[in-house]
């Protein structure tokens, strides 16, 4: 029975030392994955129409508040109507995807609730296609009979396109609202991008997806 009071004092004190072992304890690499719509911004809005975009990503945390997170991210827009009436083209979009890397630096890790900034810069690539509509002929098959046959299907004839690899940088900030007591987080973000074409190309993606 002596043993009983010394093994609860040794209990409470491996506590007290766990405890805040425990509170520092954080992942250290960090993934994301989103998508949500694109506003061209600045002149490129006076060539463009609202699109979407998709991103994914992965990085590390140094500390808490602060890491590095390496990110694909990918645009797509329509080429507005009174572009299309300029330059005499029936159909047009425009693709941007950029490979970046990102610091960002947190405010409220530990809570349920989070701000962050991110911001950083990478490679930029924009592809610009101006298309008409027009049918393929395609081979399709009837499992009914069991025979191939030629088929007619839309589809959208390249009359021109153009593309270039640039340089850019992004900026901008998030919120993210943390799923029960784990590490997956609910997010949604606003960043402004600029790649360096000779007439600037600028885009706002707001994306909403999941980090963890």
């Amino acid at each position: 029975m002596k043993r009983t009071p010394f093994a609860a004092v040794t209990c409470l004190i491996g506590a007290a030392i766990t405890m805040p072992l425990a509170a520092q304890e954080f992942s250290r690499f960090t993934f994301s994955a989103g998508g949500g719509v694109t506003q061209p911004v600045g002149g490129t809005k006076s060539r463009f129409d609202t699109g979407w975009n998709f991103t994914a990503g992965a990085g590390v945390n140094f500390v808490r508040h602060a890491g590095i997170v390496g990110e694909f991210t990918y645009n797509s827009f329509g080429i507005n109507g009174a572009t299309l009436q300029t330059l005499q083209f029936p159909n047009g979009d425009s693709h941007i995807w950029a490979v970046t890397a990102d610091p960002i630096v947190r405010l409220n890790p530990s809570g349920p609730i989070d701000l962050y900034l991110i911001g950083g810069g990478g490679v930029y690539h924009r592809l610009v296609e101006f298309t008409q509509p027009t049918v393929a002929t395609v081979t399709a098959f009837d499992p009914f009979f069991g025979i191939f046959f030629p088929a007619t299907v839309p589809a959208n004839q390249v009359l021109r396109s153009f593309s270039v690899t640039k340089g850019g940088v992004n900026g901008g900030a998030g919120l993210t609202v943390r799923l029960g007591r784990g590490n997956a987080k609910l997010f949604a973000e606003a960043r402004y991008h600029y790649m360096f074409t000779p007439n600037a190309t600028t885009f706002v993606p707001v994306t909403f997806g999941l980090r963890w």
